[in-house]
């Protein structure tokens, strides 16, 4: 790189311990209930007499008896078992619904999903899934709709506007050609990134590149001029320090594989020398790329299409000794990779997080999805799929975040030409945030019980971190996992009831749970209630006619008919002006306030023409005349 700000430390320290494969990383993660400890160990594993016992007690006295047997059987599995030996954990899934521990059947369903091949009934094992999994696309509002709330809400005042996502990192980055692989730097004004954009007499050269954020914009982009060869370069990152790259070479001569793992060394004139293949406890004879590094760099993630893995592409990590020597690699286990692909792993290099790409995991938006997974107990925990603000119908890859998990980075096609990638870069929304590991849970009812369906949105009022809204499921519940100790703005809206907003504080995990009342055709609010004589909006009217403007803010497609109705008493002529004048001033009202369009809203006094009481012998005769009357219809 050339660079002598390379050496610096990163903006701010981490309190992070160096990443060790038996840390405890996340208490609310979706973790990995098995271990199977002979993954590494063994290709097959197989043991006759006990597969005759599980075959005995394979009758309805004796299921309990038989999910323990099968399981012990299950935790012996080598990486091939979990292909050839499908039905079984299938198997083992539906007796632990009746016999196992909470949320295992469930994790069981995830791994035949993730590594089913052919002889297994994958309809109804999807079927049985989709019966107990909360977590679905079909959850997330789309993002076209999503950008349409955007719009809607823009000029309201309690619902800030969002942070906008899928934003190209444009000319000064892109090119014309294919450019992916970033990777921030050891601070967080450098990115490292591939690109194809140079040329080369047989076609393309890819080669590796750098960019500098100077006064808040990514400039100055330079080739690895000590790095970049006739042959192709990519998918790099730098050790903490600076002070060594691990990058990818191929077809380069005494290379073992297609692509290989290198690295380099910044020398003291800040060019990089001493480059080195890393050798064969971490390369092999396929394709060997897109390394990351844990935070002290004792540990290298990388992408691997070797034999003997789950998929076509598996994570793989490598562990460094004492004596600076890297261990042989080993596979990252049946919970991270799948029997498709899983690509360019990135460590944060500040939380212990791992994100990566994949195209095997059951919730899913389209082509290559990014994840991240946390580890405890030795055991990585379920991916959770970052959200439809990330993914999308494309593919998307090498996901890179700042260590203040403020913005991040990452290649994405899109739906149409998949080969053309871009980078793109965004604030980080709360599904991709590290420490979103709070769940908020809640649910909508009405008077009767009875579920109620809508559109839940959370806001981050202390930072803006912009959150995906969700369905409500059919069941009434929701749910979101969000980072502690903030204060946030939930909304509640739907066709059938006004909507509903609660701000709150962040505490641990919390339950929010709703009664909605049916909203009417008509509606007569007594809050709306006019003094003599007078046509001026009074402020106890606000809260009451700010349901109806927020209503009509997420419903762009109905308008309102506002009636003005006076009692008896008085000039007729006089009444119907005067019923004219409040209709009026509510229409302006909800214009200022709400800029609703006014073409949206008719608004017509009738004077005392339509009583409720047709015979006022009361003051509350007289009252229930005077009114105002709300009809909401589609435009």
């Amino acid at each position: 790189m050339g660079v002598a700000r390379l050496h610096g430390q990163r903006n701010s320290q981490s309190n992070s311990k160096a990443f060790n494969l038996n840390d405890s990383l996340h208490k609310n993660s979706q973790s990995g209930i098995f271990h199977f400890h002979n993954l590494n160990k063994l290709r097959y594993y197989s043991d006759a007499s006990k597969l005759n016992k599980i075959k005995q007690l394979d009758k309805p006295e004796t299921q309990k008896e038989m999910y323990q047997a099968l399981k012990g059987y299950v935790l012996n599995f080598g990486i091939e078992n979990f292909s050839k030996n499908a039905p079984m954990l299938w198997k083992l899934a539906k007796l632990s619904a009746d016999h196992g521990p909470k949320g295992e059947s469930i994790q069981l369903y995830r791994l035949v999903l993730k590594h089913h091949q052919q002889g297994i009934d994958i309809t109804q094992i999807y079927k049985t899934y989709n019966e107990v999994e909360t977590e679905k696309k079909e959850n997330y509002v789309p993002l076209d709709y999503y950008y349409k709330l955007v719009d809607y809400r823009k000029e309201i005042d309690t619902l800030r506007p969002p942070h906008s996502v899928l934003v190209n990192m444009g000319e000064g980055i892109n090119s014309a050609k294919e450019d992916y692989g970033p990777t921030m730097g050891n601070v967080d004004f450098v990115l490292l990134f591939t690109s194809k954009r140079n040329t080369k007499e047989n076609g393309f050269n890819e080669d590796l590149f750098y960019a500098l954020k100077v006064d808040g914009v990514w400039a100055h982009t330079e080739p690895f001029k000590n790095i970049n060869t006739d042959y192709n370069e990519g998918s790099a990152c730098l050790s903490q320090d600076g002070k060594y790259l691990y990058f990818s070479r191929c077809n380069a001569p005494g290379s073992l594989g297609n692509c290989d793992l290198y690295a380099a060394h910044l020398g003291k004139d800040s060019t990089w020398t001493d480059i080195k293949n890393l050798g064969p406890n971490i390369n092999s004879s396929s394709w060997d790329s897109q390394p990351s590094l844990s935070h002290h760099g004792d540990t290298l993630f990388f992408a691997s299409t070797r034999s003997g893995g789950f998929g076509v592409s598996d994570i793989y990590y490598s562990i460094k000794d004492g004596r600076g020597k890297w261990g042989k690699a080993k596979n990252a286990g049946p919970t991270i990779n799948t029997i498709n692909s899983e690509l360019s792993p990135y460590f944060h290099h500040r939380y212990n997080v791992l994100y990566y790409s994949s195209n095997g995991q059951p919730l899913n938006f389209g082509g290559f999805d990014i994840y991240k997974s946390y580890r405890q107990n030795g055991m990585w925990g379920e991916p959770k799929n970052i959200g439809p603000l990330v993914n999308g119908a494309g593919d998307e890859y090498y996901f890179t975040i700042d260590s203040q998990a403020h913005d991040l980075y990452y290649a994405r096609s899109n739906e149409d030409d998949k080969k053309n990638l871009d980078l793109y870069s965004f604030p980080v929304p709360m599904e991709a945030q590290p420490l979103a590991t709070i769940r908020l849970r809640g649910s909508l009812i009405d008077q009767n019980g009875k579920p109620l369906g809508g559109i839940v949105s959370v806001i981050d009022l202390d930072s803006a971190v912009e959150v995906a809204p969700q369905f409500i499921q059919k069941d009434g519940t929701f749910g979101f996992d969000l980072i502690n100790k903030r204060h946030y703005l939930l909304v509640i809206q739907g066709d059938n009831y006004f909507r509903m907003e609660e701000v709150f504080f962040l505490d641990g995990d919390k339950q929010i749970n709703k009664i909605a009342e049916p909203m009417e055709t008509k509606i007569a609010f007594k809050s709306v209630a006019f003094e003599n004589g007078k046509a001026q909006i009074l402020p106890s009217m606000h809260d009451d006619l700010a349901k109806l403007g927020n209503f009509l803010t997420d419903h762009p497609d109905l308008k309102l008919n506002i009636s003005g109705h006076t009692d008896s008493a008085g000039n007729e002529e006089l009444n119907l002006t005067l019923s004219q004048e409040r209709a009026d001033a509510i229409k302006l009202y909800l214009f200022n306030e709400f800029k609703i369009a006014k073409s949206r809203v008719v608004a017509i006094g009738y004077g005392s023409s339509k009583p409720i009481v047709s015979k006022e012998e009361t003051e509350d005769h007289k009252q229930l005349n005077r009114r105002v009357e709300f009809e909401i219809s589609k435009q």
